[in-house]
């Protein structure tokens, strides 16, 4: 299976520094045993757009792909047996990758029971976030999943506080909102959009409509930099990344924020 979600992605900045912006994107949700069906999509092959293992899971750049969910899965205990696992990521599009954030998901009777939020940032760092209740029972759209951040994302952010994770995964959309706060600041992130079968019709038309890919993603969150430098936000140098390649949710509240 793999699917295409023409979604729509929205930033908003609290606090004493407001900002809010919102964007089109492109991303795939495919599961561990999909070939790339569409003429104009392929894995670990150059296309249009295409969806290389050594860009998912694992270090960046090394990744081993759905067998690394896989591990991670198994070392916390997760019952795979009858598990389906899928990754949501915005495919590379020519020469280009760059991801701010993937999902892996792992499904138990077409309910999302753990999720590890793949993050990158743009200094060629990564991180991630193994989300889950306890005993790996659903994961509701109304849970509200905790964890501590760990790893520098914005130059105008520091390492501290947290993130709020709502998931929702339903038969027909992504619905995925994160909150992260830091004392009175906070920014509320978005991803959202229908799901559909990946056609070639469809990516050809995201292409022309949203041209370069990853490149434009690159370009967008460096204006957004731009706007927030113009804007006087201070500007922190990038700390180290962090020694561990995942950490787990801190907690999981039963209502969302």
């Amino acid at each position: 299976m793999i699917e295409h979600i023409q979604g729509q992605t929205t930033h908003v900045r609290r606090g004493a520094l407001r900002n809010a912006f919102r964007y089109g994107v492109d991303y795939v949700l495919i599961d561990d045993d999909a070939a790339a069906d569409p003429f104009l999509l392929s894995r670990n092959r150059f296309n249009l757009w295409s969806l290389w293992d050594r860009h998912n899971g694992g270090p960046r750049n090394e990744g081993y792909g759905f067998d690394w969910f896989r591990e991670e899965l198994a070392e916390r205990g997760f019952p795979l047996e009858g598990a389906r696992l899928l990754l949501l990521t915005q495919p590379s599009f020519l020469w280009f990758h760059f991801n701010p954030v993937s999902f892996w998901i792992a499904m138990k009777q077409d309910s999302p029971c753990a999720f590890i939020a793949e993050v990158n940032n743009t200094f060629g760092h990564r991180h991630c976030y193994f989300c889950a209740h306890g005993d790996f029972r659903p994961i509701a759209a109304s849970d509200t999943v905790t964890a501590a951040k760990i790893m520098h994302v914005s130059p105008f952010q520091k390492v501290a506080g947290e993130y709020r994770f709502n998931f929702a995964l339903s038969e027909d959309a992504v619905r995925i909102r994160i909150f992260y706060g830091n004392g009175e600041d906070g920014v509320v992130a978005t991803l959202s959009g229908a799901r559909r079968p990946a056609t070639s019709i469809l990516l050809l038309w995201s292409a022309l409509r949203r041209p370069f890919g990853a490149a434009r993603v690159v370009a967008l969150i460096h204006w957004q930099a731009v706007i927030l430098w113009w804007k006087r936000a201070p500007f922190l140098k990038p700390p180290a990344p962090p020694v561990s390649l995942v950490s787990d949710s801190t907690s999981l509240q039963g209502r969302a924020e």
